[in-house]
């Protein structure tokens, strides 16, 4: 069955299926296998024969990949006219690289086609193993160094210009779609490297043949301005790798050898100086790309300016006479406080190649971002909780009067009520009163809480407790602290999710309570209390107790 039946297609699916496969595991009533360990025992005894130009997901061959065929995902009013423009010119991209792919590999590879479905066993291990094998099996004797290169080059190129015909693209109604977008992304690639190994670059012409695939979105127009602004900016090289490097090494360390994604960094220098909120890192380090080995020593500076100002840039290393003679001018600079010179020599010393916060790869650039945000959401959180705090009784006043809060007094209600209620969930040991205190205020007030919000930061709480329970299921204190928390949520004006306490309950019922009710039966006080503690609490979890 399709995978994405458990849990993307239908809910809770995913659920269902663990508990199956837990079942049948269990119980011995069958044996888990798959479809490799499968083939392997029981080899094929018949073969078949696929019928070409069709497809699973248009009924009409594959015109998917080719028309408007009628085949789409249903926005109304929009066409899908963009897919035979974009075939065409993936198609031509194709037909350009491919002959020149023959006969520049055909230098270094016996069998160019051979090699690149081989290639298949160096995607599946990039390991300097893996790759010598490979060229003991496909090359040319006696390659050098830069011939590696380029082989690695010619073998990304050919794997790229598959990738661009992957099927998601093809899928949905729009070409600025992402899986069309990266479909382009694919070709792009292509072109990049085509670039590097063949001399002379097809962009422009690809360009042209992309104009003619249109939007369904007038913003974006066709795809020629959609690559200009999707696919270009998404274009990586070592220098944007050194300039994440650089970048994201004045937030946090990195060891003297690390990996960002595909690529290595290995540190040669790295200075930091800071004046106040402001600080200038300037560093070099050699970067190495895993996918094609290609690699290169590189320079980099940047300026904080505290905030989420950051300039800079990248150039190759040209020597540890010019590599020095420019540190010290920025650090000189630096140390006057003369910024507007730090900016002149970074710009002069960097060639005009210059970096900021929007260069860095997409979840470090939330990350840091993130950090920037916490700082300034901090301040403004201080401020609407003194503000409140100073105005709360005028706001108890009006309320009592049924007279509306004026809007700024609301909203400052609101953000410092919320941040309230969420600073005190997330302390060790909450005080569960002062939150019930403050959700009653907020509801006297008309109040909107941030429910998502403070669902998670309270299924998190609850959930902690459930998981120490789990760990001493007798511990009657724990037991009782966990009834407590479920009281609390019951009278919450939002649903608390109490999936995974009811389980870890559940468990615990099946598990202990049989033993503790008789134990209670035979009068023991402490079974008996027990027994009494955990019968509120499968009643507030909604679980049946196994007596019952």
């Amino acid at each position: 069955t399709d995978g994405e039946s458990y849990g993307h297609h239908h809910r809770h699916g995913e659920m269902a299926l663990a508990y199956a496969l837990h079942h049948i595991q269990e119980t011995g009533m069958a044996k888990l296998t798959n479809y490799g360990e499968y083939l392997a025992k029981h080899p094929p005894e018949h073969e078949v024969e696929i019928k070409e130009r069709t497809a699973w997901s248009c009924v009409h061959g594959v015109e998917r990949w080719n028309s408007d065929c009628g085949c789409n995902s249903g926005r109304p009013g929009w066409n899908q006219q963009w897919r035979r423009p974009l075939r065409e010119a993936l198609d031509w991209l194709r037909d350009e690289i491919a002959p020149r792919f023959e006969e520049k590999a055909g230098q270094y590879l016996v069998d160019p086609w051979a090699a690149r479905d081989g290639y298949i066993a160096v995607l599946l291990n990039r390991g300097e193993e893996s790759r010598r094998e490979f060229l003991e099996r496909y090359a040319r004797p006696g390659l050098d160094r830069a011939a590696e290169l380029t082989v690695w080059k010619l073998l990304e190129i050919e794997r790229h210009a598959m990738l661009m015909y992957t099927s998601c693209g093809w899928f949905f109604d729009e070409l600025s779609g992402i899986e069309t977008v990266q479909v382009i992304q694919y070709a792009d690639r292509v072109i990049q490297l085509a670039s590097a190994v063949f001399g002379d670059s097809v962009e422009s012409r690809f360009i042209g043949k992309l104009a003619v695939a249109k939007s369904n979105i007038p913003e974006y127009g066709d795809g020629a301005r959609i690559y200009e602004r999707f696919v270009k900016p998404a274009r990586i090289d070592l220098h944007k790798v050194a300039a994440h490097y650089g970048i994201s090494s004045m937030f946090h360390s990195y060891p003297d050898r690390s990996r960002i994604y595909s690529y290595t960094a290995e540190r040669q220098h790295l200075q930091t100086m800071e004046a106040g909120r402001m600080k200038l890192h300037f560093g070099r380090a050699k970067f190495v790309s895993g996918i094609t080995t290609h690699e290169a020593e590189l320079t980099f500076g940047f300026l904080h300016f505290g905030d989420h100002n950051i300039t800079g840039g990248v150039r190759e290393f040209q020597g540890e006479d010019r590599y020095r003679q420019l540190a010290d001018e920025l650090s000189g600079h630096f140390g006057r406080a003369d910024v507007p010179e730090v900016i002149r020599l970074l710009d002069k010393g960097f060639g005009g190649n210059v970096y900021s916060l929007r260069s860095l790869f997409r979840d470090e650039q939330r990350r840091i971002v993130s950090g920037i945000l916490n700082t300034t959401l901090h301040d403004a959180e201080t401020m609407f909780r003194q503000f409140y705090e100073r105005q709360a009784p005028l706001m108890r006043f009006l309320s009592g009067l049924r007279i509306p809060l004026p809007r700024a007094l609301y909203t400052s209600a609101e953000f410092a009520l919320n941040s309230f209620i969420r600073e005190e969930l997330e302390r060790e040991e909450p005080d569960f009163e002062r939150v019930a205190s403050l959700l009653s205020e907020a509801r006297q007030s008309q109040l909107e809480l941030e429910a998502t919000a403070l669902e998670y930061t309270f299924r998190m709480r609850i959930e902690r407790l459930a998981g120490q329970l789990s760990a001493d299921p007798l511990n009657l204190e724990l037991a009782a602290a966990l009834e407590a928390v479920l009281e609390v949520a019951r009278k919450l004006p939002f649903a608390v999710n109490l999936r995974s306490v009811q389980n870890i309950c559940y468990a615990i019922l099946h598990a202990d309570y049989p033993l503790m009710a008789e134990k209670a039966a035979a009068g023991g006080g402490e079974a008996s209390r027990w027994v009494e503690t955990f019968g509120r609490l499968a009643g507030l979890l909604s679980l049946r107790l196994p007596a019952d």
